[in-house]
């Protein structure tokens, strides 16, 4: 792909645009599909978001990353 871009001309909704064109032109989607036609069902699922109710603050900065890594 293109050069990496940093810092303040890095922008989400611009690269979220590239990216949808990108896997729009060579049909990601329907790729995937195809090649997966045959394969049982696989369902991920994803646990509350607290456990105890509360959260710790750790476990708030990694729901976003777990967020971004499964968009992007």
């Amino acid at each position: 792909m293109e050069e990496v871009c940093e810092g303040k001309d890095f922008s989400f909704p611009l690269q979220k645009e590239k990216i949808l064109k990108y896997w729009n032109s060579i049909k990601a989607f329907e790729t995937q599909l195809a090649k997966t036609k045959n394969n049982t069902e696989y369902i991920f699922y994803d646990g509350p978001p607290f456990a105890t109710g509360l959260p710790h603050y750790g476990r708030i900065l990694t729901g976003p990353i777990k967020d971004i890594f499964k968009r992007y």
